[in-house]
């Protein structure tokens, strides 16, 4: 039953990323009609193969470590969970301009409403959160830790591009 548990949910989260995809490329289309300049390309294969192997490592290692869950489940669930609305908010809050990639059409003022109000990068607090407890809700801890750390290393490379697009060419 966990089995059919963990692909399910690694199924799960591989189709809300095709849909986020989907989303960012339409996006995508419309920020370079009106003049989006894009910093980043060079790592972006770097986040598409992190978020890969994530899965597939997630994959593998629970359908390895066996059949049980662990007792403890309820609590990366819950955070899982938790995290999902903040991912939803912020893409809402930005609406065309949410992309997978670092697109900036220059002078467009930053946008200010929802999470980004309070802090810059909701998303990646989101994905943050999901690399490491979507892999201990089946005890593949090995994967949430590995993929932890390549993900804040990652994200520290992406959050300083990012940044210094917005402060570039932003208005």
């Amino acid at each position: 039953m966990s089995a059919a548990l963990l692909v399910l949910a690694v199924v799960f989260v591989a189709l809300q990323r095709l849909l986020e995809l989907r989303y960012s490329r339409r996006n995508e289309r419309r920020l370079r009609a009106k003049g989006a300049v894009e910093r980043g390309a060079g790592h972006y294969p770097a986040m598409v193969a992190i978020h890969l192997l994530w899965l597939v490592c997630m994959l593998v290692e629970g359908l390895l470590r066996g059949p049980e869950i662990p007792g403890w489940w309820p609590v990366p669930f819950a955070l899982f969970l938790l995290v999902q609305p903040l991912r939803y908010w912020a893409i809402l809050s930005l609406d065309e301009n949410w992309n997978v990639r670092i697109l900036v059409v220059p002078g467009r003022r930053l946008v200010r409403r929802g999470p980004y109000r309070y802090f810059s990068h909701p998303n990646y607090v989101v994905v943050a959160v999901e690399v490491l407890t979507l892999p201990l809700i089946f005890g593949a801890w090995i994967t949430a830790l590995i993929f932890t750390a390549l993900d804040a290393a990652f994200l520290y490379v992406r959050i300083r591009e990012e940044e210094q697009a917005l402060r570039e060419l932003a208005g």
